[in-house]
């Protein structure tokens, strides 16, 4: 019988140096001095350094189609992904189609829905996108962004989600991590996701940009955090213009880092 694999490694223990000026200062770590040359190098610097760092990343929301993923993906919005895959199994059990779910008993739907939280706002998105896909699309996800945006709930957020992991078209998920994150890295200065995802696709190879943004939300969620940043644990920290903003030491570093088990999968 052979060993399970080992848990990958997230903390890349780097040399303390003095915190920068935007962690010193509170200012903006986006340079506009630097040039769009300079940071498209940098960024892709670091692109490859997450890729490193997190070889394991993916969709931990749990589905087996694009249906499923995309209902998982909406009921996500203010819960956990480990929530919602807490509540999937038995919500596909009994409603695995979108013309199953468009049928729902409102009450049942409810019940089941209840642990994810705003469980009837929730109630009301699931039926009203399974409706409008019997209806408009034959009870099948789209495969284009423009008509999944049409959908009832679904955002270009949602819509690169299911797009780069049902369909295998590239998108940017632009959520709550990923924001912020690249918003330390200076690599842009807007707080407007679809503004945001459009400065970044500058960035980065648009083949890469699913599994780019499954790296920056596990780095998000298990490295830099948003209230203590394990700065002195990141492999990123000799690039990054935010290095500082959380403790610089390796070791007390190191203890913020977390593991998937324990990882805040919000």
């Amino acid at each position: 019988m052979s060993a399970p694999a080992p848990s990958p490694a997230y903390a890349r223990p780097v040399k303390p140096r003095r915190p920068t000026k935007a962690a010193r200062t509170g200012a903006s770590p986006f340079d506009p001095g630097e040039t769009p040359l300079g940071r498209t190098r940098r960024a892709r610097r670091m692109a490859r350094e997450l890729a490193v760092i997190h070889p394991d990343a993916h969709c931990e929301l749990d589905f087996t189609n694009a249906f499923e993923l995309l209902v998982a993906t909406v009921l996500s919005a203010q819960t956990t992904d480990k929530m919602v895959n807490k509540v999937t199994p038995r919500l596909f059990a009994r409603f695995p189609d979108a013309h199953a779910l468009a049928g729902a008993d409102r009450a049942e739907l409810e019940e089941i829905l209840k642990p994810t939280g705003f469980f009837r706002a929730k109630t009301n998105s699931a039926l009203g996108l399974a409706q409008a896909l019997v209806e408009r699309f034959d009870g099948e996800v789209p495969g284009r962004m423009a008509d999944l945006v049409t959908l009832p709930g679904v955002g270009r957020k949602t819509a690169n989600v299911v797009l780069g992991n049902a369909f295998g078209i590239p998108g940017l998920t632009v959520d709550t991590h990923f924001g912020r994150l690249v918003r330390r890295f200076g690599w842009t200065e807007e707080e407007d996701p679809v503004k945001v995802e459009a400065q970044i696709a500058e960035l980065i190879p648009k083949k890469e940009w699913t599994d780019f943004s499954h790296r920056v939300i596990f780095h998000g969620r298990r490295v830099c955090h948003a209230k203590k940043a394990a700065c002195g644990a990141c492999g990123l920290a000799q690039w990054c213009p935010s290095y500082g903003i959380g403790p610089v030491d390796p070791e007390v570093a190191g203890k913020l880092v977390k593991t998937p088990a324990a990882s805040d999968t919000e």
